[in-house]
């Protein structure tokens, strides 16, 4: 699909991204050091030292501020020094550089499905596990029983649909409501995260395991995907089982859809700036709402297939490759709630701005708002022609346009999540409320694990107490600092050398390198210039234009009423209140 491999891009750019670093602090955050042999170097100590503050602080900004807690970014810290060295060393693949940017393309993805700092670093280190560069022992070790834990997990989750036939609907239903019900959820989605990548990195297993995967792939965990509110991962786990599965039909679809994909997708975009400037200027509209929302899409090559051969649909039958929504936020009082007249006169003023727009197909409108579905379901659906004119002109799908309140729009993804949940196999009231307990659950213990600890402690400074809400040049450098004083000496630099596999001689170089007054040692000031080149390389290597896109398309990864939703709100609600 369009998306596909848009984390890889993200990961290994990561690696040079805007620069921070992290260091453990003592006390509560000391942990043992490992016991595994020392890699041998893998190059300067400055570019090991970029790499590091590069990856940190770009998962640190993906995770956002109100769970990037001073412990978190220790944990995350103790999970990067862990896991680069080892993956860069190999892994026993003998392909170090793919399996760091691998690891990073997983961690970028657990960080934009909004996960916390544990399972994130859990899934930093999964790689190295997978190839038996690490043991679980040391992670134990050095990230603590709870990311140990829900690695473990993980590989559960892995191994699961090897015990039944997925083929089996029976068998493979019951088996994502076991994966949902009897598993920590976050392990589930550290392992849907490593499964994308698996699937993008298919073609050095022998073909009959290609199949045998992606069958567990698309019966199993796309469909894990949807039930927890993962829709944009659900439909990429889909597109590359299906190309897997049915190389011929896919190329098919895939030939269809890409011939008139770019055009399409530019039939979008101008459309919703065109309808979302109509709409806006309408004075009747903005006599009944106070808001309005327009968003498009672009069909998947699964669900195209699905709806070819499973419905039996011609392609001019399809009529919802392209698509929009407009939701609406109707004025309070007179001008009528979303279950109010005033709602539905805004949602039937919208269908006439449209129909005065483009030609629309009355045989294909669907008023659901005025005769709603059996399961309450209010929507109203356009369906309106987007060819240009003429016998000569581009001849194009129908455009779905769906239009609704913000109310009927909320009612409608709730309805969806009870759907999400019935896909994953959870069809009993009850096992819903269970799978939705436990992810509370899950938020409330790594809450206790993630959050900051009082100030004050054996006379160490505050700044490590403060460092959550600090810049992430700032918290680099109060992690970096050990004894907080202020400085980074040699002895701290050489550490921190040698856990990202370097020695004493790269430590020197970088000290040289950045010790401006030639003291010994580096200040914030200092440690600050390095990360500005560092930046600075990155501008110059990278366009900016094309991160803000990836990211925007990244933001939107997580169904706001989605399992994933639940358990962010609730870790940053109880993380904000300590």
């Amino acid at each position: 699909m369009a998306n596909a491999g848009v984390n890889e891009t993200v990961a290994v750019a990561v690696a040079i991204d805007a620069p921070g670093v992290g260091h453990d602090h003592g006390a509560a955050g000391e942990v043992r050091r490992p016991s595994t042999r020392r890699l041998a170097p893998a190059g300067s100590g400055g570019r090991l030292m970029a790499e590091l503050l590069g990856v940190f602080n770009g998962l640190t900004e993906r995770m956002g501020e109100d769970v990037a807690t001073s412990s978190s970014s220790r944990l995350l810290f103790r999970a990067l020094k862990l896991a680069l060295p080892a993956l860069r060393d190999g892994g026993g693949d003998g392909g170090g550089g793919q399996s760091v940017s691998r690891a990073l393309v997983v961690a970028a993805s657990l960080a934009d499905l909004q996960m916390d700092a544990e399972v994130i670093s859990a899934g930093m280190v999964r790689g190295a596990l997978d190839t038996g560069a690490l043991a679980m022992a040391d992670v134990e070790a050095q990230l603590g029983a709870s990311a140990a834990g829900l690695v473990e997990e993980s590989l559960k989750v892995k191994r699961a649909p090897s015990e039944v036939d997925v083929a089996d609907e029976e068998a493979a239903s019951a088996l994502r409501k076991r994966c949902l019900s009897s598993y920590d959820i976050r392990a589930v989605i550290l392992e849907l995260a490593v499964k994308l990548d698996a699937m993008k990195h298919l073609d050095v297993l022998p073909k009959h395991q290609q199949r045998t995967t992606s069958l567990e792939v698309l019966k199993v965990f796309a469909l894990l995907a949807h039930a927890v509110g993962a829709g944009e991962l659900s439909l990429e786990l889909e597109d590359l089982s299906f190309q897997r599965l049915y190389p011929q039909a896919y190329a098919h679809i895939d030939q269809w859809l890409s011939s008139q994909e770019d055009d399409c997708k530019r039939v979008i975009a101008a459309s919703k700036e065109e309808l979302l400037r109509a709409l806006t200027a309408d004075d009747e509209l903005r006599c009944t709402v106070t808001g309005v929302d327009v968003m498009g899409r672009y069909k998947s090559r699964f669900s195209t297939m699905k709806k070819l051969v499973k419905d039996g649909r011609r392609p001019e039958d399809v009529n919802d490759i392209l698509g929009m929504r407009v939701i609406l936020d109707p004025r309070p009082g007179g001008g009528g709630g979303g279950d109010g007249d005033g709602g539905d006169r805004a949602c039937l003023r919208t269908h006439e701005v449209i129909k005065a727009m483009w030609k629309d197909v009355p045989a294909r409108t669907k008023d659901y708002i005025t005769r709603p579905k059996g399961n309450g379901y209010r929507s109203l659906h356009v369906a309106v022609d987007m060819s240009e004119p003429g016998p000569e002109g581009k001849k194009r799908p129908l455009m779905e346009i769906q239009v609704r309140t913000r109310e009927m729009d909320m009612a409608a993804v709730g309805g969806q999540a009870s759907h999400a949940l019935y896909k994953g196999g959870l069809t009993d009231p009850e096992e819903a409320k269970r799978l939705k307990a436990i992810m509370l659950a899950a938020a409330e213990v790594a809450a206790q694990h993630l959050r900051d600890e009082p100030a004050g402690d054996g006379g160490q400074t505050t700044a490590a107490a403060s460092a959550a809400t600090a810049g992430n040049v700032e918290r680099a450098f109060q992690l970096l600092d050990k004894n907080g004083d202020g400085r980074i000496s040699m002895e701290e630099l050489t550490e921190i050398m040698e856990d990202l596999g370097a020695g004493g001689h790269d430590a020197e170089e970088l000290m040289r390198l950045l010790d401006a007054n030639s003291d010994g040692s580096l200040s914030s000031d200092e440690f600050a210039l390095f990360q500005k080149r560092v930046e600075l390389k990155t501008k110059l290597e990278n366009k900016d234009d094309e991160y803000k896109e990836i990211l925007k398309q990244k933001l939107q990864k997580v169904d706001d009423t989605g399992l994933i939703h639940v358990y962010r709100k609730n870790l940053s609600d109880k993380l904000v209140l300590v």
